[in-house]
């Protein structure tokens, strides 16, 4: 080559000086990671608009007069939704199936039970336990035959042909654990209660029950220890606006047996519930432990507060329940 010629070719490039091409994956991977973080950043609280936007559904056990239950449930449900984040709603059952039933249909999402309600829901509907109610300081309780203080019944045997109120065929204290008591002592038959007592009614709720006794219309009922204390109320002396126990009326009444002890219930929910659903719900449960909800869980159930609880615990109350070879549906 001339040298005419090698003066024309250009010199070449250093390479720390050529200009790169633009890389076209590198842009367009660039823009979708930075576009994935936008979303992250401003994607909205799916969990929150759930919790926010689908009520709750809450199932009461009717154990006392539904006006006085409606109004204590719609106040603690008001609470309930304030603390979980979510509107609950309340709903009353006409009886102690209905609140099993309207689980098994999905008619409601959580329910207050009782220990043999819990049982018959976690077998038909699968229900779990969430919380356990605390009692008076206790997480048990005891179920008792009560007679009129002016009957001459002094034992369980003295029964025998008498007329007694239960209060539901599926609550606790209220049928099932006094006809195991009285299935053991060998006085029922069949767990048929007419093979021992004259005549047998179903009150519907305990103050009915309570009630018919004081108003000598049966010689015997079922109920659970407290119950008289917890029913039977006149307006207190040093304010009328507040109720205190009849001491009178408690008087009157004292009982013939008494049951082993039977683990308390508490609050439910469907199997199908949101995980995180669940946990706000405990979590809202546990802080109604605090003084100021008191009064509230006082005028629902006569409860102190909630503790955790296991299915494991009512394994008695299922061989409760077997022996009366209950099963709900009745």
């Amino acid at each position: 080559m001339s040298e005419e010629e090698t003066s024309r070719v250009p010199p070449k490039t250093p390479l720390c000086h050529r200009r790169r091409r633009p890389n076209d994956s590198r842009v367009v991977l660039g823009a979708i990671v930075f576009l994935l973080n936008v979303c992250i950043l401003w994607s909205p609280p799916w969990d929150n608009i759930a919790l926010q936007t689908l009520p709750l559904r809450l199932a009461l056990t009717p154990s006392q007069s539904p006006t006085s239950l409606q109004e204590s449930g719609e106040e603690f449900a008001r609470v309930l939704t304030q603390l979980v984040g979510t509107l609950v709603r309340v709903f009353i059952a006409a009886d102690y199936a209905g609140v099993i039933e309207a689980l098994r249909s999905q008619n409601v999402d959580l329910a207050f039970v009782h220990p043999v309600g819990y049982v018959l829901a976690s077998r038909e509907a699968g229900c779990r336990i969430i919380a356990k109610d605390v009692w008076h300081g206790k997480t048990s309780f005891t179920a008792r035959l009560w007679v009129h203080e002016e009957s001459n019944i002094r034992t369980l045997e003295e029964l025998r042909g008498k007329t007694i109120a239960f209060v539901d065929p599926a609550s606790s204290s209220g049928y099932i654990y006094p006809m195991v008591l009285l299935i053991k002592h060998g006085l029922i038959k069949n767990r048929d209660p007419k093979t021992f007592f004259k005549e047998v009614l179903f009150a519907g709720s305990h103050d009915a029950a309570l009630l018919a006794l004081l108003s000598h219309n049966v010689d015997a009922t079922a109920s659970f220890d407290t119950a008289p204390q917890q029913y039977l109320k006149v307006p207190c002396h040093a304010d009328a606006t507040k109720q205190c126990a009849d001491e009178a009326r408690i008087r009157q009444l004292r009982y013939v047996g008494e049951t082993e002890p039977i683990p308390e219930a508490g609050i439910c929910g469907r199997p199908d519930l949101d995980p995180l659903v669940v946990r706000k719900v405990f979590e809202a449960l546990m802080a109604m432990n605090a003084p100021a909800y008191r009064p509230l869980l006082t005028k629902l159930y006569n409860i102190d507060g909630f503790a955790p609880a296991e299915d494991a615990e009512y394994n008695s109350v299922r061989d409760a329940v077997d022996l009366m070879g209950f099963s709900g549906k009745e």
